[in-house]
């Protein structure tokens, strides 16, 4: 597509053609052109306040994006969200926390929306994936710059129902500065914020803090009380952030309607059982497993788990080191 054509197309809304002028103003017409030219030919959909497809919930933040380059399904931003966030070097037990939430907010008909980053963030995101669901990614940088590397498959699967998200241009590297931008976004996109394992300088304070400042709710999950990595989240909740224990907590406080209507599109998740590994015997999951490994779908009619208590479960076995997934089949590892 080209830039006269860009200009002249139906699909480029007022909004987009107002942008182009006001960026005129700084930026020379050959990078404009460029930009353009670039998320056309890639798939990425610019999206601004003006838009019918912006998220009207982000629309309300004091200092929305003027501008959203969206790859992905833009429709799944106009969906309930719940953000989960946390430590980058999160210990096995946050992991496994966040994998828990997450999987539980799906099954209850939330689309889950986190940073894409390492830790709290990318286990949030795999474990809506892995039970069907929708997740949405924030980028502190491009969309063309996919922040940290080792997330690119992630970010590629993410992209195939749900969507990625950035304010940045495509090409855009990663910059400290980039991320408090992001995690306004995130706040601003969901209705609100559960932090997951966070120290007391964890950037997902600041996440927390935004999503208060913006009306949202703040949710945190508590560890153990000399445990450093969760000291942010006891602050939270001594700040009045809510203590969640179950998905539960979470729902009670969000508007009525909207928790009946999801409850209608489909049943919530019983709570996660623990497993039969923590008490020295072998967890019976590990004899479901095919000596060439077994799809997720095969294990949740052979298990007869729900899909979010089987996707924490294969976590923490994950985490252990007894399975690893490889090409979409989990393998007992000797």
């Amino acid at each position: 597509m080209r830039w006269g054509h860009v200009l002249r197309a139906e699909a480029m809304t007022e909004p987009i053609r107002a942008w182009i002028g006001s960026a005129r103003a700084s930026v020379p017409d050959a990078r404009i052109r460029s930009v353009l030219d670039s998320c056309a030919e890639r798939d990425i959909v610019l999206l601004t306040p003006g838009d019918d497809r912006y998220p009207a919930v982000l629309a309300m933040i004091p200092d929305p994006p003027a501008l959203l380059f969206v790859r992905g399904d833009p429709g799944v931003l106009g969906c309930p969200q719940i953000a989960v966030v946390g430590a980058r070097r999160a210990s096995r037990r946050g992991l496994a926390d966040a994998a828990w939430i997450a999987s539980e907010l799906s099954a209850a008909g939330f689309v889950v929306t986190s940073g894409l980053a390492l830790g709290i963030d990318g286990a949030a995101h795999e474990a809506v994936l892995a039970v069907g669901g929708l997740t949405v990614g924030v980028l502190g940088s491009g969309l063309d710059r996919i922040h940290p590397r080792r997330h690119h498959d992630l970010a590629h699967r993410i992209c195939r129902d749900g969507a990625l998200v950035s304010e940045f241009l495509p090409a855009t590297a990663p910059a400290p500065q980039h991320f408090p931008r992001r995690n306004r976004i995130i706040a601003g996109l969901a209705l609100g914020v559960v932090v997951v394992e966070a120290s007391e300088r964890s950037g997902s304070l600041i996440t927390a803090r935004l999503a208060a400042e913006q009306g949202r709710e703040v949710f945190a999950l508590p560890t153990t009380a000399r445990d450093p990595g969760g000291a942010g989240c006891h602050r939270l909740i001594r700040d009045g952030a809510r203590l969640v224990a179950a998905v539960g907590d979470i729902l009670e406080e969000l508007p009525s309607e909207l928790t009946a209507s999801l409850a209608a599109a489909g049943p919530e998740a019983p709570h996660i059982e623990a497993a039969a590994s923590q008490d020295g015997r072998e967890d019976p999951l590990l004899g479901l497993l095919d000596a060439d490994g077994t799809v997720f779908d095969a294990l949740l009619q052979r298990s007869g788990l729900d899909a979010a208590t089987l996707n924490a479960r294969l976590f923490e076995l994950e985490l252990d080191g007894r399975i690893a997934r490889e090409r979409q089949r989990w393998i007992r590892l000797q």
